[in-house]
């Protein structure tokens, strides 16, 4: 059969889905966290961040899509995956952390069964811990063979997830629209290394923070991204203002489609106030047995002595108050599946007025942080599961697709000028540009300038010196990660922020000093390349000016 005609019937087949259902809805999952890595800490506190994500929301969900590809579900959703992220899961001495994390949490669990053998409240829960932990070790190490990633990959050659891309570090990107050669290897490494983990270009690129300024859209278009996520305000604020509102996808001009995160569905799940993980029946999250117990029954568990959360919890929310219940998963479960279709129903419902209202086929996107899934949110892979594994048919009036599908269904698109944005508070960037934060950026302007420089005068370095410029690019991209500012800005970890931040600086501008030198040490340059191993094929050469 020629391709044309094989193209066609896909096509036809695909029109023929979309006209049974009124409107489309975009389910995206961003996945982050910042590097973290300290080989000479054999318990580092920071570093059960990406442990306890692992633990409780990214193999959870790979199980949930796993189960739903069992049962011949046929869904839609959108998963990205920070470089970062990517190299920590892809590093052998944090997954052989990660199975030392699992034993304690195997073994703290194993305790509490002994603890609670006499509480009819406590006791199911104990043993509900401990036979998760044994199982997510089990996944971990049978199924997955100690590795994710290829997990993911598996899940993405199904058809049903597409996986894409973010910058290289998670840079707040508007904040360096002066610096091009920031923005194109923050870029450009993003993209190079979800093809060194993936074996192909990613299709889109998640920008950090969904933050954007004008012009952005250049350089993600040149890196090979055919689209990317905004905030609504960034689309409903562009000129001219789109004729469909953020329930169409419009064009930047530079080509890149764009799709406006839509308030109203991406509230109903995580508002403080109104969303789901409020809800009474639902696992607290804050009331940890780290900060509830007798410190020298936990102290083998905690990192360094410090109280903190161990991933065993007996309370539910129970309402705004300081006396709480024991959990019950079954009740948690149910009201998860409940809010499922409370979810699909309010979608129904969005759908046919905005059908009705903007005389389209509107499209819904609904973007959140991957970690609300499982980590803060206990049951939010449940209901996950309830949102994918219910047939998205008639009765619900709406679609799962991914951008992808879409962009190759409709051919016209409006085009228009996005304007400055974000998904921080207040919207725009005084999250990562505030008086708590905003000295840094002079370092790291000053920082690129020099980088670029170097990269012009050693453009054909070899041995010790490209070793030294490229692990100062590391250096520079580490320190760029939007995550410093924005734990300066909250005052959560900010010390910690601070110190990182200021760590990274000091081995760039040493690095950087030495090679103007002629003096690169050796014995200063291996212990960082042995800290910071993240992008091994980096080439610091991306940092010359244009």
């Amino acid at each position: 059969m020629p391709v044309t005609t094989l193209l066609t019937i896909i096509h036809t087949m695909k029109r023929g889905a979309a006209s049974a259902t009124q409107g489309d809805l975009l389910l995206v999952l961003h996945a982050h966290l910042p590097y973290v890595r300290y080989p000479a800490h054999e318990d580092h506190l920071e570093e059960a961040w990406l442990h306890e994500a692992m633990l409780e929301s990214y193999i959870p969900l790979i199980r949930v899509f796993e189960d739903l590809l069992n049962d011949g579900v046929d869904f839609r959703l959108t998963f990205s995956l920070t470089p970062s992220l990517l190299e920590m899961l892809d590093d052998r001495l944090l997954m052989e952390r990660f199975r030392r994390y699992l034993e304690k949490r195997i073994d703290l669990a194993e305790k509490e069964l002994f603890r609670t053998r006499s509480d009819p409240a406590l006791a199911p829960l104990a043993r509900m811990y401990h036979t998760r932990f044994i199982g997510v070790r089990d996944f971990f190490e049978r199924t997955c063979k100690g590795k994710l990633i290829p997990a993911f990959r598996s899940l993405e050659r199904s058809g049903k997830i597409e996986f894409i891309t973010s910058a290289a570090t998670h840079a707040f990107l508007p904040l360096h629209m002066s610096e091009p050669s920031t923005l194109r290897s923050q870029i450009g490494i993003g993209f190079s290394t979800f093809r060194h983990h993936f074996g192909a270009c990613p299709s889109g690129m998640w920008l950090p923070e969904c933050g954007y300024a004008p012009g952005l859209d250049s350089y993600v278009r040149e890196a090979g991204a055919g689209y990317a996520f905004l905030e609504s305000h960034g689309v409903l604020n562009a000129v001219p203002r789109p004729k469909k509102s953020i329930y169409r996808p419009i064009m930047t001009p530079a080509g890149l489609m764009v799709f406006g995160r839509d308030a109203q569905a991406c509230a109903q799940v995580w508002s403080s106030r109104k969303g789901y993980p409020g809800n009474a029946a639902y696992r607290d999250f804050y009331r940890d047995i780290g900060f509830d117990l007798d410190a020298a029954y936990l102290e083998p568990y905690l990192p360094g002595g410090v109280r903190t959360f161990t991933g065993i919890k007996y309370c539910r929310v129970s309402g705004r108050t300081e006396h709480k219940e024991p959990y019950v998963p079954e009740e948690g479960m149910q009201q998860a599946l409940r809010h499922a279709e409370h979810f699909l129903q309010a979608r129904k419902d969005q759908i046919l007025f905005l059908k009705h209202t903007l005389k389209t086929r509107p499209v819904i996107t609904a973007a959140f942080d991957a970690e609300l899934f499982g980590h803060w949110w206990y049951e939010g892979p449940e209901w996950l599961r309830g949102i994918l594994g219910s047939p998205v048919s008639r009765r619900y009036r709406c679609r799962f697709v991914t951008p992808s599908e879409y962009r190759a269904e409709y051919d016209s698109i409006e085009t228009v000028c996005p304007s400055a944005s974000s998904w921080g508070k207040n919207g725009f960037h005084d999250v990562w540009l505030a008086p708590a934060n905003s000295w840094i950026y002079r370092h790291l302007k000053k920082a690129s300038q020099t980088l670029s420089r170097l990269s012009g005068e050693y453009g054909s370095a070899t041995g010790v010196v490209e070793r030294a410029l490229n692990q100062a690019a590391r250096e520079l991209l580490l320190a760029q990660a939007s995550d410093w500012p924005f734990m300066m800005k909250t005052g959560s970890a900010a010390g910690f922020a601070e110190d990182v931040f200021r760590e990274h600086m000091k081995n760039f501008m040493v690095l950087c000093n030495e090679v103007s030198a002629g003096m690169v040490r050796e014995d200063h340059l291996l212990p960082l390349e042995q800290k910071s191993p993240l992008f091994r094929n980096i080439d610091f050469r991306t940092f010359a000016a244009a």
